[in-house]
């Protein structure tokens, strides 16, 4: 262990319903955990109290309740205040979550997951895009999930490439033996016993109206779609609609499948394609940068927007999929391990 190597690290995502960046912040932090000095800074006022019984074992929560609103405005005019002000020294200090804390002497590590808002600036706050930019111009290692976002942000941010470090995301084990739900839970949820899935927000940027447009197309003869994520659980259009899923449900739904569909735009990694071929779901995604690079020939891919071509993926899912334990040996390469030695290695470089 670098017991010497203490790092701040925000761990805001880590509050509220877990989203693909709060499963990073927690599984990062639960390998960093073991190998350097970690505290948590709450970024917040509502979850200030909450973080300190959510922070892994080894880790620590510190600092007073911070309202984020005010800091960002702070910070997008300088940087006061420095993060050591706030929750004391360090060697590191890691933005989780696209926004670097400025600091006074700790090295600035901050992971920038994808940069789709800079496309669709609905998807985030005015500000962000300027502390993004900033944060990535004051950090002295920038984290990507993979190398596809590690070349987005040395071009559109203007960073030079090698101060860019991939750090892939893991799959969870529990992923490798997951089985598919229960007569009685398909029963309590309302699902048939073949259906297609979609995981996810239903955002323009996740492509789930080109999706509803493959399925419509030449009466499909493809399985229902289950949707499975933000939004009122229940049945509309032939539709199914669960909701957030608690962690073994969604696994269970995942494994019993007929095909994950990720028809996305944009992706940084794409994490539920890798846990669809963790438990041996065919897999449709669409034909973009991240995805190739994570799946690596794994999956059916598709040109994205082109509904005709969805259509017959899916149909290609269901009576020639690909081989399921080449898929499972592709998953098994990404570990949450993995990405906490790599990211190790960003904080090393960080602290000089």
């Amino acid at each position: 262990m670098a017991a010497d190597l203490r790092v701040l690290l925000d761990g805001t995502p880590l509050l509220g319903r877990r989203t693909g960046i709060g499963r990073y912040t927690a599984s990062l932090v639960t390998e960093l955990a073991s190998l350097v000095d970690v505290r948590l800074i709450g970024l917040t006022t509502r979850g200030w109290w909450e973080l300190r019984s959510l922070a892994p074992a080894g880790t620590r929560a510190v600092g007073p309740p911070i309202p984020a609103r005010v800091l960002r405005k702070l910070w997008q005019r300088g940087t006061f205040p420095p993060v050591e002000l706030l929750a004391g020294a360090a060697q590191v200090v890691h933005g989780t979550n696209f926004v670097l804390p400025p600091s006074i002497r700790a090295g600035g590590v901050v992971t920038v997951h994808d940069l789709a808002f800079l496309d669709d600036p609905s998807l985030a706050e005015p500000d962000l895009p300027e502390l993004v930019r900033s944060s990535a111009r004051r950090a002295r290692v920038v984290c990507t999930p993979t190398a596809a976002v590690a070349d987005a942000v040395s071009s559109r941010l203007d960073v030079p490439r090698g101060k860019v470090a991939v750090t892939p995301l893991g799959v969870d084990p529990e992923w490798f033996s997951a089985t598919p739900m229960s007569s009685d839970l398909l029963v309590h949820y309302g699902l048939p016993s073949e259906y297609l899935l979609f995981v996810g927000s239903e955002g323009p940027r996740k492509g789930l109206p080109g999706l509803l447009e493959a399925l419509e197309a030449n009466g499909s003869g493809l399985p229902p779609l289950v949707i499975a994520g933000p939004g009122e659980a229940g049945t509309h259009d032939g539709i199914i609609r669960t909701g957030y899923l608690p962690e073994d449900h969604l696994r269970g739904l995942v494994a019993g499948a007929s095909a994950l569909v990720v028809p996305s735009r944009d992706e940084g990694f794409g994490l539920p394609a890798l846990e669809a071929l963790a438990c041996g779901t065919p897999l449709v995604c669409s034909d973009i940068p991240a995805l190739r690079e994570v799946t690596a020939g794994q999956a059916i891919r598709f040109p994205h927007g082109d509904p005709t071509a969805l259509n017959e993926a899916l149909h290609q899912a269901l009576t020639s999929p690909p081989d399921a334990e080449k898929g499972r040996a592709q998953a098994k390469a990404f570990t949450w391990r993995t990405c906490a030695e790599a990211t190790l290695n960003a904080y090393r470089l960080a602290a000089g």
